[in-house]
């Protein structure tokens, strides 16, 4: 069995401590976890953007790797907190819809509420930071051995609340999608999987009229260029530069792919 794996989504920034506290919490627990960060600057309470981060990233981790997602916007709230195993990992985080991407890909098996104070870190958690006082020490129980069960009530899992994406609109010439993530670099992540591109295309965002190909290099600096990215969907991007600011783009902005008649 692999060592004790924890990795962390949240929105709460760099410039804080609140990442580090919760890391401290885990390491009170079990020292020996290792814990990643797989981003901290999701924009605040944006939970589509969290939930597509995550699915992107689980299914690079072992199996028995716990998954925790704070981004809360409910927090202190009637909402749930709940973990739930998978036969990919466990994940665990508000029942807001911010584990949507990552459950809709792994067959769940078992959802726990987590009602159990014997779990967290104190009795009396703080009403805005879960992840300090619920998610993160139940996130090192159970990276530590203990079971699901212990944590919680059992919960259908049909009734978590669940964020579903849009699937892109299709004819026999175009296919109509939209932006769902900008990354880093100013690319452009469409919600167009590379299952549903012909071998051939042509992308048109707002008036520009964008060449399909198969990586950054396809076409000169400062030219756009649309392609498969590594997550699987088609991106468009600018060869040196950045699409988003070039192109003028923001996250659900429409795209139209057109197809070779």
């Amino acid at each position: 069995m692999s060592s004790p794996l924890i990795t962390l989504i949240t929105d709460f920034g760099l410039t804080d401590v609140y990442v580090g506290i919760m890391k401290g919490v885990i390491a009170q627990i079990n020292p020996e976890i290792s814990v990643i960060d797989l981003t901290h600057t999701i924009p605040p309470q944006n939970l589509a953007l969290a939930s597509f981060q995550l699915g992107n990233a689980f299914p690079y981790f072992p199996d028995n790797t716990v998954h925790v997602v704070v981004v809360d916007p409910g927090v202190g709230s009637q909402r749930r907190a709940i973990a739930c195993q998978t036969e990919a990992g466990v994940f665990v985080g508000p029942d807001n819809g911010v584990l949507s991407s990552a459950l809709n890909q792994a067959k769940t098996v078992t959802v726990v509420e987590l009602n159990q104070p014997q779990f967290w870190r104190t009795v009396t958690p703080s009403n805005t930071f879960h992840g300090r006082d619920i998610f993160a020490p139940v996130a090192a129980s159970l990276a530590t051995g203990y079971p699901l069960m212990a944590m919680g009530t059992a919960l259908d899992p049909q009734q978590l609340v669940r964020m579903s994406p849009v699937p892109p609109q299709k004819s026999d010439q175009w296919l109509m999608g939209a932006v769902q993530a900008i990354d880093y670099f100013g690319n452009l992540i469409t919600n167009i999987p590379a299952a549903a591109l012909p071998p051939s295309w042509t992308v048109k965002l707002g008036e520009h009229l964008i060449p399909s190909g198969t990586t950054y290099g396809n076409v000169q600096a400062g030219k756009a260029v649309s392609f498969i990215g590594s997550h699987g969907w088609l991106e468009v991007a600018i060869n040196g530069g950045n699409a988003q600011a070039l192109l003028n783009c923001k996250v659900c902005d429409r795209i139209l792919l057109l197809t070779p008649k």
